[in-house]
């Protein structure tokens, strides 16, 4: 076996190429929905993502559009916050948010026996109720589900959602339930996603408006 060493630069110019010569028609979707698709792609090696990324109408612009105003993106897990281009935040002004490790949080979750993701996605509606916020989910179906109930309350809402948990229990149901919603929302349909593919979703956006 000939392996040779490759820069970093050059392994992502390379691995898009394998993507764009393998991953054949795309024309579902929008230019900026296919960079979303490949993204993923690139991330997981997984080209099940061209099948199960739904797109509600103009979400990838609206995302692009908050994050170019300087938007707040809410994570709920510490593996999706790190992985967010924070160079890219900071030269649009946009802001990033973890709160599943917070003694508030943690402390809250257990007096009402919910998971911390809800009580994570109470906080950033208190916290977050005049700003435009993107909340990307890669791992806990409860926050899709807490998002939809204060949905329908009224009482928050995102100006995009990411919804991409990994799983079996209740996954692919959560996400169905977003996507009944009139938010915006960019969805890995069926059981598939994860935190890294909730990162690649948000840096996608976050470099078609910042040249790393």
């Amino acid at each position: 076996m000939n392996t040779e060493i490759i820069l970093p630069t050059d392994i992502e110019r390379r691995s898009m190429e394998i993507i764009e010569s393998e991953i054949g028609d795309m024309s579902a979707f929008s230019e900026r929905e296919k960079l979303i698709v490949k993204r993923c792609i690139h991330t997981t090696a997984d080209f099940d993502y061209k099948k199960n990324l739904r797109f509600s109408h103009k979400a990838v612009e609206i995302g692009i559009n908050v994050l170019k105003a300087g938007a707040v993106i809410v994570t709920d897990t510490q593996m999706a916050y790190s992985g967010i281009s924070k160079p890219a935040c900071k030269a649009l002004g946009c802001e990033v948010y973890c709160f599943m490790s917070d003694p508030d949080v943690a402390e809250e979750a257990k007096k009402r026996g919910l998971t911390r993701a809800v009580i994570s996605v109470d906080k950033a509606a208190e916290k977050f109720e005049d700003r435009q916020v993107i909340y990307a989910v890669g791992n806990a179906p409860t926050a899709l589900l807490r998002l939809h109930e204060l949905i329908n309350l009224n009482t928050f809402r995102p100006a995009l959602i990411i919804g991409v948990p990994v799983g079996f229990v209740n996954v692919a149901e959560a996400k169905e339930l977003i996507m009944t919603t009139d938010v915006p929302y960019i969805i890995a349909a069926g059981r598939k996603g994860g935190s890294n593919v909730a990162a690649a979703i948000v840096n996608a956006m976050l470099y078609m408006l910042y040249q790393r």
